[in-house]
């Protein structure tokens, strides 16, 4: 999968044009969206595999949603191509798509009842009454709404409301379900039960959903790939495994999760990888994929806080041994504030005049946080390098 590269030939290519056979079920080549002079989506290529679950992740104002409302045919791109099973389709009305969408804020029609909510896009592709009739039944009962076809949308709690937008959006049978925040509005123990019910209908339906949210916990908990994208442009795209473990810059290690960003120095290059310093360690880390370094240059160390440990000083402890053989290694520092998250105590911590984030699982409620001189032990495998540009 390679992001934001150039597409030969799709200047000038023909609206109507078949893509030849590949991999991607919905394939974005160098697309383009400009309001006056900014470009709210910059040359952004994505292939989405058939049937996966897609995020595209990013702050306010990064262009997720524009890029979603281009999928849909809300906007026309000022350049490139987008194309679902091989036809181009940026060319085509909205309607004649193959896609749906739920919005946000659902936009139910608040003078219709549930069934004629759902039943709406099918009455304007002509179909049948018995057939709405049939299939409109089918996809209340596959979203557990089937004792709700009379109620109109203001007597719908906000999860109700959503499952008819999505009821709605489904009916249609759509080639790609596309979601804009679709559990924003709800509360937070409703969202995260959404979450898995969206999840769960998605792998039963096997439809490609393409999602937008900023959330990267409902990111990471839902999604297959995930596209994070900052200021009109994807910054990777991968798999949430990838995403998290593996940023490729510092604004998506800190985007995605809490991290601990140190600049250090390379040493010296050798066939095993970059060495660099650690307080008083010297390390050797596997060089960033994509780019060539050498000695004297700077690379950012990424480290997941609930990837070290602490303890306090002088406590005797036996350190993790990595798959390299190499033993964990302990720095000495102080706390300088600690806060009680329910799952986790979160620490910071000042070495050498940088601070570092840990995350220790919560102790029991008698449990008294650690405080003052504490020695943090990290594991070498569990850092990441990101290349500054």
């Amino acid at each position: 999968m390679e992001v934001n590269k150039p597409v030969p030939g799709t200047e000038g290519e023909s609206p109507h044009a078949v893509r030849a056979s590949t991999s991607a079920y919905l394939c974005l080549e160098q697309v383009v969206k400009r309001f006056g002079s900014t470009a709210a989506v910059d040359q952004v290529s994505l292939d989405i595999p058939r049937g996966a679950f897609a995020t595209l992740l990013g702050p306010s104002g990064c262009g997720k949603t524009t890029l979603l409302r281009l999928i849909a045919g809300f906007h026309d791109p000022d350049g490139g191509a987008i194309y679902l099973d091989e036809q181009r389709i940026d060319h085509l009305p909205a309607h004649k798509r193959g896609a749906a969408m739920v919005f946000q804020d659902y936009a139910l029609f608040p003078h219709l009842r549930v069934y004629d909510n759902v039943a709406y896009g099918l009455r304007l592709a002509g179909m049948r009454k018995l057939d709405i009739e049939q299939r409109v039944q089918e996809t209340l009962q596959f979203v557990d709404l089937s004792g709700l076809v009379d109620r109109w949308p203001s007597q719908l709690s906000g999860g109700q409301q959503q499952r008819v937008a999505l009821a709605r959006a489904l009916a249609v049978h759509p080639k790609v379900l596309l979601l804009d925040e679709p559990l924003s509005n709800l509360d937070a123990s409703l969202r995260e039960r959404m979450r898995w019910d969206l999840r769960a209908l998605q792998q039963r339906l096997h439809i490609t959903f393409v999602y937008v949210t900023h959330d990267q916990a409902e990111a990471l908990a839902m999604s297959d790939w995930i596209a994070v994208m900052n200021r009109g442009r994807v910054e990777q795209w991968g798999t949430p495994r990838e995403i998290y473990f593996h940023p490729r810059t510092p604004f998506l290690a800190e985007f995605v999760g809490a991290a601990n960003l140190q600049a250090v120095t390379i040493l010296t290059c050798t066939e095993g990888g970059l060495v660099i310093a650690l307080g008083q360690h010297h390390l050797t880390l596997p060089a960033p994929a994509g780019r060539a370094l050498g000695t004297g240059e700077t690379v950012q160390l990424c480290i997941r806080p609930e990837t070290l440990t602490i303890t306090s000083q002088g406590m005797p402890v036996i350190p993790g041994v990595n798959s390299r053989g190499a033993h964990s290694i302990g720095l000495d520092g102080c706390i300088t504030r600690s806060a009680f998250l329910g799952h986790v105590m979160r620490y910071w911590l000042c070495i050498d005049a940088r601070e570092w984030i840990v995350d220790q699982a919560s102790p029991d409620a008698t449990a008294e946080p650690l405080h003052g001189a504490v020695t943090l032990w990290l594991d070498p495998d569990r850092i990441h390098l990101i290349a500054v540009a």
